[in-house]
């Protein structure tokens, strides 16, 4: 449904965005993950053919952003990062505008008004004046705004900037709601957006693009240690003496508490073999009552920042940059 071919935008002497090549399938939600300044608002920019890109190109609902940009205009939906508001018109005005604009009959443009209004929570609004919104209800005007010709794609340039924590979980929750039937790609900055909504991650820095995975092949790539937290109902001497034992073979480091009766231990095994396996065995012949043994994964937060270190090292050297 959006595909990017090696995009390109310079000014002047800044390069923006340096041969970004990516895809995103229908009823796929894609984090377009970066710092700011990255990249990320050039490439919706060029996606949602605002702007012409120096190189490179792309489709859109089958349709090539050089060539065919009314037809994917038609297909989008936009809220860029300053939603386009009008603010001496009522919301209900406002939306009413867009809503004609975008070609709606009258009865669609009642039942779409009717529908973004309850799912973006304006209808307590419906009645103010665009101007004297807080910015949280401005940005939900302009989600509102990007939904009512029901596109089927939907591009959002930091779509919860500026909303409360209620608000935050509302437009997650609207945004997975919404992923069934079209294609969505969103840009943020903020590591727990990502987890929290996104099926793909692309990490934009400095122009490039550093990485295009699932959450879980990112953090399985960025892990160089294996990690597990394991809660057992021994004293900390005879879980740590168990530990101690496996500890040059699996090149074993691990910190343990006590509370209540367990032992937990934090456990980080640099070995390449089954490390798993062998401490399964350790527990299944110790007899302890296992509370809790599982694999722990990298944080968003360590993927983030290895992969930012790439892209920075590798432009500051001048290499062309690979995921």
């Amino acid at each position: 449904m959006v595909e990017a071919n090696g995009l390109s935008m310079n000014y002047g002497p800044v390069v923006a965005l340096s041969g970004a090549s990516f895809k995103a399938r229908q009823g796929e939600v894609m984090g377009l993950l970066g710092p700011n300044g990255a990249g990320k608002t050039t490439t919706m920019k060029i996606l949602t053919t605002q702007i012409v890109p120096t190189s490179g190109g792309g489709k859109v609902a089958g349709y090539d952003i050089l060539k065919d940009p009314l037809e994917i205009r038609r297909r989008v939906g936009y809220l860029p990062e300053t939603p386009p508001l009008y603010g001496e018109m009522e919301v209900s005005e406002y939306l009413d505008f867009v809503g004609k604009a975008r070609g709606l009959s009258d009865s669609r443009l009642k039942e779409r008004i009717d529908y973004v209004v309850n799912a973006c929570g304006l209808r307590e609004v419906f009645k103010t004046t665009v101007g004297t919104l807080s910015h949280g209800y401005s940005q939900r005007v302009g989600l509102a705004q990007a939904l009512i010709h029901d596109p089927e794609v939907l591009i959002l340039d930091e779509p919860t900037s500026g909303l409360d924590p209620m608000q935050i979980i509302g437009i997650r929750d609207l945004v997975r709601s919404l992923a069934h039937d079209k294609t969505i790609i969103f840009s943020t900055h903020i590591l727990q957006e990502v987890e929290a909504i996104a099926d793909r991650v692309v990490i934009i820095t400095d122009g490039f693009i550093v990485a295009d995975e699932t959450l879980d092949e990112l953090q399985s790539k960025v892990s160089q240690a294996v990690r597990f937290t394991l809660t057992v109902a021994a004293s900390k001497t005879e879980l740590a003496a168990m530990l101690d034992g496996l500890k040059e073979e699996l090149l074993l480091d691990y910190n343990i508490s006590e509370k209540e009766g367990f032992s937990l231990a934090r456990l980080e095994s640099s070995s390449n073999g089954n490390v798993w396996i062998k401490l399964a065995e350790k527990l299944n012949s110790s007899g302890w009552l296992i509370k809790e043994f599982k694999r722990d994964k990298s944080s968003m937060e360590e993927a983030f920042r290895y992969y930012v270190k790439i892209g920075s090292e590798k432009k500051s050297s001048g290499e062309k940059v690979e995921k």
